[in-house]
């Protein structure tokens, strides 16, 4: 089981790239980012963590554009792997993004992963042209639509938001399957979903019973016929405890992630340096489970 980190970028403190160096140097398996285009002042979505239109923390109205961050993330490190927690597809022209992932990708040396979400805020959504009752169909078409540009050298794609004739389109990802998670409620519907379009799943902080969960992704992706096992992503808002970490690697957990403050350079540092410590005597004590 791997560890990862997530910093909720915002225009202060900490940048990107200096996080993602962090994290590497601290042993961390992948560096993750969120994404928010804007939030609309007046919204009638209610936030997953607050039930209403209240906003848990002002960075989600001050996020930095993901790609840009890992593309910066991408120059300064060499191993870590660059994802998103989460990136919201739909909100962007399908063909242009295909290309800025296909580019990280081209230039991290095979090292991007994607982490999309289906969209809590459907006001943000509409600003976008996404109509809220087709947005997983849209999504769908989305990664359908990416994955022929990245994989065939003559390309094309036919969907009722997804539309384009033959077409040449480079650099293709260094990844002959770049990973595409979802991070969404651990429900049947969504791991259905999951187990039918996607490689895996991101847990959100409101979910509190990862083992079942899991066990509904596993059920659900047998009964898709996928081989092998999704990956698995856990957020852990609770710091790193022997016995909860423990028991998520027995459940097949890929990576547990862990996020990390929007303060100073030498605070994210210091943090990261003692994170690592407590994740390296979990690995002490069950090295079989931990891979840090």
């Amino acid at each position: 089981m791997d560890f990862g980190a997530v910093l909720f970028t915002s225009d202060r403190g900490i940048t990107p790239a200096d996080a993602a160096a962090a994290a590497e140097k601290g042993g961390f398996a992948t560096f993750y980012v969120p994404e928010h285009s804007h939030i609309p002042t007046r919204r009638g979505a209610a936030h997953p963590a607050t039930g209403d239109a209240r906003l848990p923390d002002d960075r989600y109205m001050r996020t930095l554009d993901p790609w840009v961050s890992l593309a910066t993330a991408c120059a300064v490190t060499t191993e870590i792997r660059l994802s998103t927690a989460v990136c919201l597809p739909v909100q962007h022209d399908c063909i242009t993004l295909a290309k800025s992932i296909a580019t990280v990708d081209h230039l991290s040396g095979g090292r991007v992963e994607v982490c999309a979400g289906f969209g809590w805020n459907l006001d943000e959504l509409a600003d976008h042209n996404v109509p809220a009752g087709r947005r997983r169909t849209m999504l769908r078409e989305y990664i359908e639509a990416r994955r022929e540009l990245w994989v065939r050298e003559e390309a094309s794609y036919s969907g009722e938001f997804v539309s384009y004739g033959p077409s040449w389109a480079w650099p293709k990802p260094v990844q002959a399957h770049l990973p595409i998670l979802i991070g969404a409620a651990g429900n049947q519907k969504n791991l259905k979903w999951i187990a039918k379009n996607a490689d895996g799943w991101m847990s959100t902080p409101q979910d509190a019973d990862i083992e079942i969960s899991v066990n509904l992704l596993h059920a659900e992706w047998d009964s898709a016929g996928r081989s092998g096992r999704p990956r698995i992503v856990v957020l852990d808002t609770h710091g790193p405890d022997a016995s909860r970490l423990s028991h998520w690697a027995d459940l097949g957990v890929s990576e547990v992630v862990y996020g990390l403050p929007d303060e100073s350079t030498s605070e994210v540092q210091a943090y990261v340096g003692r994170l690592s410590d407590k994740l390296d005597a979990f690995a002490t004590l069950d090295p079989a489970s931990a891979a840090h």
